[in-house]
């Protein structure tokens, strides 16, 4: 097992999460683990932090595998600070969407799939985010961006820029409660 291991912070939560569930049964804190995993290891799950998650809830690292490879919220590969989500499903594609990603792409230097060469921008198409009346729109961490523009991408991008923050989807939630 390689040194990766949750802050003491975070194992604290962990555990909360983790006893929840009845002795035989942690697996069900399989996805909220994740998305704790993916906040504390740089907004991505390593072969090497899926086997840590595993080992705290005594399951197969295939099990983990199998969960984060199937659910697109989960990155097995490194992304930048922020994950841009661009909705691209029905009422978002009928509202523009497809000149928000190119836009973004145009603006950032990069395609869809890729990072900007400074890590700070990972552009990613995603299904439907769940907005559909205030298309088109975009998720970046646990912010929702709705009825955008070019301008208002425009802005966003460089209040994430001024920001340099990485953006999760944990971000304003309540860890204790989650």
């Amino acid at each position: 097992m390689s040194d990766i291991k949750f802050s003491e912070e975070t194992l604290a939560v962990a555990k909360k999460i983790m006893a929840r569930y009845p002795e035989g049964k942690q697996k069900s804190a399989l996805i909220p683990l994740l998305h704790l995993a993916q906040a504390e290891f740089d907004g991505w799950l390593s072969p090497e932090t899926m086997d840590y998650v595993a080992s705290l809830l005594n399951i197969q690292k295939i099990e983990v595998y199998e969960v984060a490879s199937f659910y697109s919220m989960f990155n097995l590969k490194p992304v930048g600070k922020c994950m841009i989500e661009v909705c691209r499903t029905s009422s978002c594609w009928l509202r523009g969407a497809n000149e928000v990603i190119q836009h973004l792409e145009n603006k950032l230097g990069i395609k869809e799939g890729e990072t900007t060469t400074d890590g700070m921008f990972t552009l990613k198409a995603v299904e439907c985010l769940g907005s559909c009346g205030t298309a088109p729109m975009m998720m970046i961490g646990a912010q929702f961006h709705e009825n955008l523009t070019f301008d208002k991408v425009d802005a966003i991008i460089e209040t994430c820029k001024n920001e340099g923050t990485r953006k999760t989807y944990l971000d304003k939630v309540v860890v204790d409660n989650y």
